[in-house]
């Protein structure tokens, strides 16, 4: 899976899988051999499917020859989801101890059965921050994700393994969830292009919850185009009857694919100031002005108001669902919960419920300020990280002369984003940093994740943003 052309790509792959120059059988041995020869230092893959991937590569082959398989979008391209994604005969980890005493999953969440029905293979379950609760996926029970582009840092989190994956060339997409910056974390930190659907946009069907208020889930890329193409695949509001995702919204498919070529003239585009450039080390910002420059962003710095309230209002929030919905756990096995995060599910348990509603009326009014905003620009820059990856262990951050704890304060620029719904891609700028990617928002009014992947293809095409396999 390192090799040129459509090795790379997982449009490619499926284009060369339909014409039959390729097999899906031989797509999928190089990938598994791939997460062989590295998962060792990587530890990306705490499960590995290759007998149900081989079988399914099989049958796409086997369907190709007798004429019965269609040319699908994603044809025989391998993939990966965070372990709180279900997969049929398997339990759904969370990233856990606990959930190891749980049954399997008697079926495929929903939108690894849309991936498969666009032609893909899923080859694996990934790291992740147990219960999606961290920001560097330095796990207890699996062990630490490394960041594939230097082994001692981490990947970040929560969705860790998910951008680890992608980067090291493990598997050309991979699916991931967000609640205060899990897609947009590690897609900066590993250096490669993640998609934080708007709100609602993609059911949660048959995913292990983390904040039901608040969770998005998405894909993660090397290209634009394969991020677009998953996304098209994800599309769609949950089955007629079926309900079971009380936060999706029902709307209709609105495919993004064709609109890549469109560019970026005529958008209104403004780099948010203020907060987001106070909390942001020198390649953070260097980042977003290689960015701004490259798609004729205004100079003057826009003001997100209330921006500082409604990350509180998020953390509150998250604080206090967590707690909840693992609160009979905490009572009878406190000692097999993550150390990193057990005492702040505990502390969330204790949150008054006036609290709360404070918090989501103060997450009303910040989303009314964005949204005034937002009828101004058509797309906003912000840094997705504070800073570059750190190295695995690390407790503190220095951020322009302030100590702060490292693990929360890696989603400070991204939790202000996601309490509000808005769709943001995360694209990879590398010379920011002198060795190291980093990731720059590009946010966008609800519903509009056409217009971030309009300019985020934009930036790959003109070289300013991409996604290089690490060396490992």
């Amino acid at each position: 899976m390192t090799g040129p052309g459509w090795q790379r790509d997982a449009a490619g792959m499926a284009q060369a899988v339909a014409a039959r120059d390729v097999t899906a059988t031989a797509l999928v041995t190089a990938c598994l051999a791939r997460i062989g020869q590295t998962d060792a230092r990587v530890n990306a893959f705490p499960e590995v499917l290759g007998t149900r991937a081989l079988a399914r590569a099989a049958r796409i082959d086997s369907g190709l020859a007798d004429g019965t398989q269609a040319a699908l979008p994603l044809l025989g391209v391998p993939f990966a989801v965070k372990n709180l994604f279900d997969v049929a005969g398997i339990a759904t980890l969370a990233g856990s101890k606990i959930e190891r005493d749980a049954a399997p999953a008697k079926a495929d969440g929903l939108l690894v059965q849309r991936l498969e029905a666009a032609g893909a293979i899923l080859v694996g379950a990934l790291n992740m921050d147990e219960y999606a609760y961290g920001f560097t996926t330095e796990n207890s029970h699996a062990g630490a994700c490394h960041n594939p582009h230097d082994l001692a840092r981490i990947a970040g989190g929560s969705s860790g393994g998910s951008g680890a994956a992608v980067a090291a060339g493990q598997a050309p997409i991979t699916l991931g969830s967000d609640t205060n910056g899990s897609i947009r974390v590690p897609s900066s930190l590993c250096g490669v292009f993640g998609l934080k659907p708007t709100f609602g946009r993609l059911p949660r069907t048959g995913s292990f919850p983390f904040i039901s208020s608040l969770d998005h889930l998405g894909p993660m890329a090397r290209s634009v185009r394969d991020l677009a193409l998953a996304y098209d695949a994800l599309q769609g509001p949950e089955a007629p009857g079926a309900h079971t995702d009380a936060g999706c919204a029902q709307r209709p498919v609105e495919p993004v694919f064709h609109t890549l070529g469109h560019g970026t003239a005529g958008l209104r585009i403004g780099v948010l100031g203020g907060y987001f450039a106070n909390n942001a080390l020198p390649e953070a910002r260097a980042g977003v002005a290689r960015v701004a420059q490259a798609l004729g962003a205004e100079a003057e710095p826009v003001e997100l108001p209330l921006v500082e309230a409604g990350r509180a209002a998020a953390f509150l929030i998250t604080n206090a669902e967590a707690g909840a919905l693992h609160l009979d756990n905490l009572r009878t096995r406190a000692a097999d919960f993550e150390p990193l995060s057990r005492d702040r599910f505990l502390a969330g348990a204790l949150i008054p419920a006036a609290w709360v509603a404070r918090a989501q009326r103060v997450r009303g009014r910040y989303a009314r300020a964005a949204a005034a905003v937002l009828a101004r620009y058509d797309l906003l820059l912000a840094p997705a990280t504070p800073c570059a990856a750190t190295p695995i262990g690390t407790e503190r951050l220095d951020l322009n002369g302030r100590d702060l704890p490292l693990r929360p304060n890696m989603g400070l620029l991204t939790q202000p984003i996601s309490c509000i719904g808005l769709p943001v891609c995360s694209v990879p700028v590398w010379g920011a940093h002198p060795t190291l990617p980093i990731g720059v928002q590009l946010i966008a009014a609800p519903w509009r994740e056409d217009l971030v992947l309009r300019a985020a293809a934009a930036l790959e095409a003109a070289g300013i943003c991409h996604a290089p396999i690490a060396t490992l």
